[in-house]
């Protein structure tokens, strides 16, 4: 399975997070050629060779309309023809704010496939949603100030880029290093993590430490919510690429993500089968008996016809379970079936790792899970979702699933 893994003991930032994941694809010089080309020249990366605390590495910086971005803001024009968007360079323009409204016009103006649009969107809703509880103001009145700007923009895109040309099937990360201390924003002097870093965080294992600074800004922190499966240790894994991002700060560790992309082992672990046979129970108190397994905590309850003692047909109960959920399990199996004895059996489960993706298609939201390992892909679209759009747009199950499927 193609694992990517990241190394956040430094934190997370757009610009490390893009440096990084060029020196994991095969031709980084052209992807830079093709990211330039989409800004029509307005917006420029420059790839460049950088060194911390002696480990080399690559470091990016963002050039609008010649200038580098400095955190001031810019004014959206809604003429196409002048190519999405100008910069302001003074001073007098740094407090412009920034909606969804013109993130979203900036994007759908991109040459990108919608799934690509999507994701970059998808990353900004999770800033929005921050914003708007870090403020208590409803998602559609953010006005982004620092996030907003071109460069953060940029940032966000050459990372879904990058992730969509790696196409890994899991991304795992580190717990993620915060910093501390204070950093001074358009809002004034805010506490490390800054307020709506700390809400998109939320739920994925953060911590602080000597380091004074703000290690993990709130666009890392969204590009690492939307795209990471799994926050923990690095997985036993072959690493075939080892990339290093460097910030732009000096500090007495090196200030930089590590990256590595290979192939981690094929997943099995060890189940156990818990079986019961009954002759004297309803079909709705079986039913009823299922339920209350699977609430117990078995991932898999079924039944099997079979013939017991005098010729009864009778039916066989059988739950598997992980070995922290047997006893509750057994418990249950007393307490909601007739039986007076079950039987166990420890064996084997090979199974494919698991992920789920979301895109928006004809105005829906669609779940679509995946699955991978032992050399196989598979993909299924959640039933709910296309149901609904063949629903909405009078069509049949098979036709909106067609649909769907066109653009995956």
């Amino acid at each position: 399975m193609k694992t990517l893994y990241l190394d956040l003991g430094m934190g997370a930032a757009g610009d490390m997070l893009t440096a990084a994941l060029l020196e994991l694809i095969d031709e980084p010089d052209e992807f830079v050629e093709r990211f330039n080309r989409l800004w029509g020249q307005h917006i420029i990366m420059k790839r460049e060779t950088a060194q911390k605390c002696g480990i080399t590495g690559t470091s990016v910086r963002m050039f609008i309309n010649g200038e580098e971005e400095e955190g001031y803001g810019y004014t959206h024009t809604h003429s196409h023809n002048e190519h999405y968007h100008e910069h302001a360079h003074s001073h007098e323009h740094s407090h412009h704010h920034t909606t969804m409204g013109d993130i979203e016009e900036i994007v759908e103006s991109l040459p990108l496939r919608s799934r690509l649009k999507d994701d970059i969107v998808s990353v900004y809703n999770i800033i929005a949603k921050a914003e708007s509880e870090a403020h208590n103001v409803p998602v559609t009145e953010i006005h982004f100030h620092e996030v907003g700007n071109l460069d953060a923009i940029a940032d966000v895109t050459a990372v879904c880029m990058l992730m969509d040309e790696i196409n890994p099937d899991k991304v795992v990360a580190s717990a993620v290093h915060v910093g501390s201390g204070t950093v001074e924003c358009a809002h004034g002097t805010l506490p490390v993590p800054a307020p709506a870093t700390a809400n998109i965080l939320r739920g994925i294992p953060m911590y602080g430490g000597s380091i004074k600074g703000e290690l993990c800004t709130p666009t890392g922190a969204a590009l690492l919510k939307y795209f990471v499966n799994k926050f923990g240790d690095m997985p036993a894994m072959s690493a075939q690429k080892i990339g290093y991002g460097m910030g732009k700060k000096d500090f007495t560790v090196a200030n930089c993500i590590r990256v590595f992309v290979g192939e981690e082992a094929d997943k099995s672990e060890k189940v156990y089968e818990l079986s019961t046979n009954v002759d004297d129970m309803t079909a709705e108190e079986i039913s009823f008996a299922c339920e209350r397994l699977f609430e117990a905590g078995a991932f898999e309850v079924y039944t099997i016809a079979v013939g017991m003692k005098k010729g009864r047909p009778g039916t066989m109960i059988r739950a598997l379970c992980n070995i922290d959920k047997k006893e509750a399990i057994i418990k249950a199996f007393f307490k909601h079936t007739s039986t007076i004895g079950i039987r166990e059996v420890e064996t084997t489960r090979y199974i494919l790792e698991r992920k789920k993706e979301e895109f928006n298609f004809g105005g829906n939201v669609i779940r679509n899970k995946l699955s991978m390992g032992y050399g196989a892909t598979k993909s299924k679209l959640e039933y709910e979702d296309v149901a609904k759009y063949a629903k909405d747009n009078d069509v049949s199950i098979s036709e909106a699933r067609q649909r769907i499927l066109k653009i995956l």
